[in-house]
């Protein structure tokens, strides 16, 4: 009886605690699917957001909801919500804030179309809010000072606009100020140099955010990331730079910045691995003491007013991987240790007045990829040396003052793609450059080069650019050469001699052969002997008659025995035949890689009416838009090549670059740019539509500039014919850019016309309903009457 008068509190007690952890977990159950009722969830994205879903038995059974953390010990409460990428729209509702416990709240990379949510003030415990990538417009509004916990806010990439306002200040607990990607305007407030505990501050790509860079950035001690590009800073590097001790990346790039570069300043950023103030008006010299920064991995420079010269304490960068510092002034020698740097990729230091050469121990950098150095001064032999570095993509040396012979190992490396050593002092003959299997374009003009033009390099399959003017090459053009898909090709003033084979007079401009008064063929100065008829040559006896006449018959048994199997396999052995390629740009990338690549994982939709779209990303990372062509019309491989070469010569910013294509008997693919934001036509259907008027007239103003370029600017001229909402593509800062245009000309007219028919009246309609609209007429009066 004792021992029950004592348990029975013990028991009491558990019960009562048991209830009140079912209640809080109902509880918090409950405030969840609230806040979800608020949303579109086409994807069904948070199906598990359901009572039904887990066992009833299980009191933080929503701990297991799609998105959902809970803490680690009971009594369990939701302590986060990720829910970035789940295409979710509608409201974000304040009832997530009855989550008492609730610190982390993601909901990036959505649709929501609202002003910033300033409800979730009342989540007293929220540490982190991130609503980066959604449709947030408006301005920040003063009542942002009511995040007063806040750690973590990113805004970023979204529509907001208007000045940061100074109540900002009260957040002083931020560790990460995300504002990039927006539309903020005006002068950055002091008072977010007031924010000691900061490591992230991101206010780049604000192109409307006219200031100066806050000398009171300087007190930020815990700083590791100022991201300030693209966006509207003017005036000078402040000296107060000197206290970011912390500073780990420092991007002020394309901005509007002016004055020297302080070398206090770097001297002191000692913790610094990105250093980039490239594409600015700054001034002076190069800054030495950079290297004391011991983790430096990136250094851009480039297209400022830099001049002197760069010191040779460089080579201390040993995690130095991007040396950036293009189109300056600097001269004097360029320093050699740098071309050893273990980690070194990148070295562009074009168009300044740099002399010295590259010493042979450039082979220590075995992870150089790509070297730009044109339009200098430098000299020295080509080093053996750069023959062992296996990672080069692209040598160019252009305008300087190189000599001696180019030696035998220069293109060893298996991914060369570029090689440019036009217009020095080389000598010797062209090496026999079989390895470069991937070389696309070869310039070597301009130089001292003698003997015959190796037939080897019609085994380059992919070489498209081949300039060997201006030197003093022999012998005659390879035969060979009329199998390369050369869009480009210039041997002028050389003394070459010989018959020029009859699909390069046919493809070439008169002037790429000028100047070599040695070579014959049709069109030329000189016809070739044998191209003249001879008697011995036409006369034909009347056994070569009977002979031609038996012949024929076997013949035409044999076809006709073999015809219908012939028929029946054509198809299939030109489709997985030789493939033909034609590039345009560089991509470090073949043909069979691209068709290897192209599968329903890089699909990316059918694109519009003439075939489907895949995304491939190339072995750079760079991302490019193959787009197939089907029903195209019957073309020689020469007059699609000129078509597309048409095409692809368009220089426009409203234009989608046309990169190259490739093509077999039945099948053509044309290599795009790739456009990251989307097709207009996507935007214009999405459910909750909207966009402000800054953004409509701005596409409206770059599709007239476009087709005004097609139609009237660009000779010869080119008509659209296919303008639609699908055919408008958006890059990352809604730039429109046009697509799919003159297509007729690459597939036929009837297979044109064939291809528009087919898109259903329903597909027009649904376009027809969304695009008349003020905007758009603006658009069509701006293209079609400006």
């Amino acid at each position: 009886m004792a021992a029950a008068r004592c348990t029975f509190p013990l028991f009491l007690c558990v019960a009562v605690h048991a209830f009140m952890l079912c209640c809080s977990a109902s509880s918090e159950a409950d405030t969840l699917l609230s806040f979800k009722s608020s949303f579109e969830d086409p994807n069904h994205s948070l199906s598990t957001w359901s009572t039904s879903s887990s066992p009833s038995s299980s009191p933080a059974h929503y701990c297991n909801w799609t998105g959902v953390s809970c803490s680690a010990d009971q009594p369990f409460h939701v302590t986060a919500l990720n829910l970035q990428a789940l295409n979710l729209s509608g409201e974000i509702s304040a009832s997530v804030c009855e989550l008492r416990y609730l610190s982390y709240l993601n909901l990036a990379d959505n649709l929501f179309n609202q002003p910033i949510p300033l409800e979730l003030s009342q989540c007293t415990s929220l540490e982190t809010l991130n609503l980066s990538n959604n449709l947030i417009w408006g301005t920040i509004p003063d009542q942002i000072a009511q995040f007063s916990a806040l750690k973590v806010l990113d805004l970023s990439r979204n529509h907001i606009e208007g000045k940061i306002p100074e109540s900002i200040g009260a957040l002083r607990d931020l560790q990460v100020l995300n504002l990039g990607s927006n539309l903020l305007s005006g002068n950055v407030p002091p008072v977010l140099g007031n924010f000691t505990k900061l490591v992230v501050l991101d206010l780049s790509e604000n192109a409307y955010l006219v200031s100066e860079i806050l000398g009171d950035f300087g007190k930020l001690v815990r700083l590791e990331q100022l991201l300030l590009q693209r966006s509207g800073f003017y005036g000078g590097i402040p000296d107060s730079f000197t206290g970011l001790q912390s500073l780990a990346v420092l991007d002020l790039s394309q901005n509007n910045l002016t004055g020297g570069i302080s070398q206090t300043v770097v001297a002191s950023l000692k913790n610094l691995v990105s250093f980039d103030v490239s594409q600015n008006k700054l001034v002076g010299s190069f800054p030495d003491g950079i290297c004391g920064a011991k983790g430096l991995i990136e250094l851009s420079l480039h297209t400022n007013l830099l001049n002197g010269s760069v010191p040779e304490s460089i080579h201390e960068c040993s995690n130095l991987e991007k040396f950036q510092i293009q189109n300056n002034d600097f001269s004097g020698d360029f320093p050699s240790g740098l071309w050893s740097l273990p980690k070194i990729k990148v070295v562009r230091a074009e168009n300044n007045r740099f002399s010295g050469d590259i010493p042979d121990s450039v082979s220590m950098a075995t992870r150089l990829e790509q070297v730009q150095i044109d339009n200098n001064s430098f000299t020295g032999k080509i080093p053996q040396g750069l023959g062992l570095v296996k990672s080069l993509y692209r040598f160019s040396g252009s305008l300087n003052k190189f000599h001696g012979e180019i030696p035998p190992n220069f293109c060893d490396s298996p991914v060369m793609s570029i090689l440019n050593l036009s217009h020095n002092a080389l000598s010797g003959q062209i090496p026999e450059l079989t390895k470069c299997r991937r070389l696309v374009s070869l310039a070597l003009a301009d130089n001292s080069l003698t003997g015959e033009i190796p037939s080897s390099l019609a085994d380059l399959s992919v070489l498209t650019y081949l300039d060997l003017s201006a030197n003093n090459l022999t012998g005659p053009i390879p035969q060979q050469f009329q199998n390369l898909k050369l869009a480009l090709l210039n041997v002028s003033f050389n003394q070459l001699s010989g018959k020029v084979p009859y699909a390069l007079i046919s493809g070439l401009p008169a002037s790429f052969l000028q100047g070599n008064h040695g070579l014959c063929g049709p069109g030329l100065s000189a016809p070739c002997l044998d191209d003249q008829p001879s008697h011995h040559k036409t006369r034909i006896t009347a056994l070569t008659y009977a002979l031609i006449s038996v012949a024929f018959g076997v013949g035409v048994l044999i076809v006709a025995a073999g015809f219908f199997v012939y028929h029946k396999s054509s198809k299939e052995k030109r489709q997985r035949g030789v493939w033909r390629s034609v590039f345009f740009y560089p991509l470090r990338v073949t043909e069979q890689d691209l068709i290897m690549g192209m599968d329903e994982k890089t699909a990316a939709g059918v694109g519009g009416a003439f075939g489907r779209v895949y995304v491939l990303s190339l072995p750079s990372g760079e991302l490019i838009a193959v787009k197939k062509l089907v029903n195209f019309g019957i073309h020689s491989s020469k007059a699609l090549k000129s078509e597309i070469k048409i095409l692809a010569k368009t220089r426009h910013k409203s234009i989608a670059k046309i990169l190259g294509f490739f093509h077999s008997d039945e099948s053509i693919f044309v290599i795009y740019e790739f456009v990251p934001g989307g097709s207009l036509g996507d935007l214009l259907f999405r459910p909750d539509f909207q966009l402000q008027w800054s953004f409509r007239f701005r596409i409206a103003i770059g599709v007239a500039q476009g087709l005004a370029y097609l139609h009237k600017d660009y000779v010869p001229h080119l008509l659209h014919r296919n303008v639609k909402s699908s055919n408008i593509l958006l890059d990352a800062e809604s730039n429109p850019k046009l697509t799919d245009f003159a297509l007729d000309r690459v597939v036929g007219e009837a297979a044109f016309q064939t291809t528009l028919i087919s898109v259903t009246m329903h597909q027009n309609v649904a376009t027809a309903r969304k695009l008349l609209s003020k905007w758009t007429f603006t658009a069509l009066g701006l293209c079609c009457w400006s």
